[in-house]
């Protein structure tokens, strides 16, 4: 699919806000509710959107020590990759995974309480995974930007 300038300042929009309604993004774009509904259901069906959610403050629901987690695995074979994955996705407190090039072979994002939490999460569940060969946390001290928008305007 390609994105026009139109597609992309309304993904802009939305990225900002999602809960704004057609109305409102129509008199922004100069278009119709029509058009603007349309667009919206086209690039939610081709992918361009894939959901849509809602930021919380960590602080607000106890969550307030964010972790850098890097991972080396012992082996790199197709079985241990797959099965690292997979016991990555069902961990709640890791909420992004990245497969990375260079020393280590992941990194996670973790949120938790606090440093006893996440010792108790590094103890007894992550020493509990197959084929982790060694792992480096680094702690956040503050947060200097925070944004889950990509910029699609040139």
């Amino acid at each position: 699919m390609t994105l026009d300038t139109t597609d992309k300042k309304l993904i802009t929009l939305l990225q900002q806000d999602s809960k704004q309604t057609t109305k409102s993004l129509s008199l922004q774009l100069n278009l119709s509710v029509t058009a603007i509904y349309e667009r919206v259901k086209k690039l939610e069906k081709e992918g361009v959107i894939k959901q849509y959610t809602a930021l919380i403050n960590k602080n607000k629901v106890a969550k307030s020590l964010m972790v850098f987690c890097h991972i080396k695995l012992e082996k790199h074979t197709k079985e241990c990759i797959a099965e690292f994955e997979k016991e990555i996705n069902e961990l709640s407190e890791v909420t992004e995974c990245f497969h990375v090039s260079g020393e280590y072979d992941y990194v996670l994002k973790i949120y938790v309480a606090d440093m006893d939490a996440y010792r108790e999460f590094m103890v007894n569940v992550v020493t509990g995974l197959k084929h982790i060969g060694s792992t480096h946390s680094v702690f956040t001290i503050g947060e200097v930007k925070n944004s889950s928008e990509i910029p699609v305007l040139s």
